[in-house]
């Protein structure tokens, strides 16, 4: 069961640092690549793109902290 939850807090990090380096402001990092401080690409515009990417980002950070507790429960 630990191995498990060790799996996904594995997955669960490298999805919580790709969203974080999304969030760089004024077309700078991937935030830039990807469109999200524009009004154009695949995210919509630019409001939207980042609202959604902060809830995102707030959803995972939030299971990481669950599963970081479940853990440590564990041992």
């Amino acid at each position: 069961m630990e191995t498990i939850f060790s799996f996904v807090q594995v997955i669960l990090s490298v999805v919580v640092i790709v969203l974080v380096l999304m969030h760089s402001g004024k077309d700078a990092g991937l935030s830039g690549a990807f469109g999200v401080g524009t009004g154009s690409g695949p995210f919509g515009g630019g409001s939207l793109g980042g609202r959604n990417l902060n809830r995102w980002t707030i959803f995972f950070a939030v299971l990481w902290t669950i599963n970081c507790i479940v853990l440590i429960k564990l041992n």
